[in-house]
């Protein structure tokens, strides 16, 4: 199964992550399939970017969202709050 999850950078104690396409069986830093954004929850304002097209594209194929990545799409409006994939605008 393909799996939209978060992909651990940084440096010890100032973390950032990559959100990433990859095989449900690859380990959290492994190998992957494809970058779709970034997340930098240290920063303030915390940074949050996502490609909204390749983000619906491997949702529409069926690639299934971690808990923490649906929180986010949902921030940036690529999923409702009942969690469905919102036509662009």
């Amino acid at each position: 199964m393909v799996k939209i999850r978060l992909r651990r950078t940084g440096k010890t104690k100032q973390p950032s992550y990559r959100i990433v396409v990859a095989d449900s069986r690859s380990p959290r830093d492994g190998k992957f399939i494809e970058t779709i954004g970034y997340y930098l929850p240290t920063r303030q304002p915390k940074v949050l970017e996502i490609k909204p097209d390749r983000a619906r594209y491997w949702l529409s194929v069926g690639a299934q969202p971690t808990e923490v990545v649906v929180r986010l799409l949902k921030q940036v409006n690529i999923l409702d709050e009942q969690g469905k994939v919102v036509a662009e605008a």
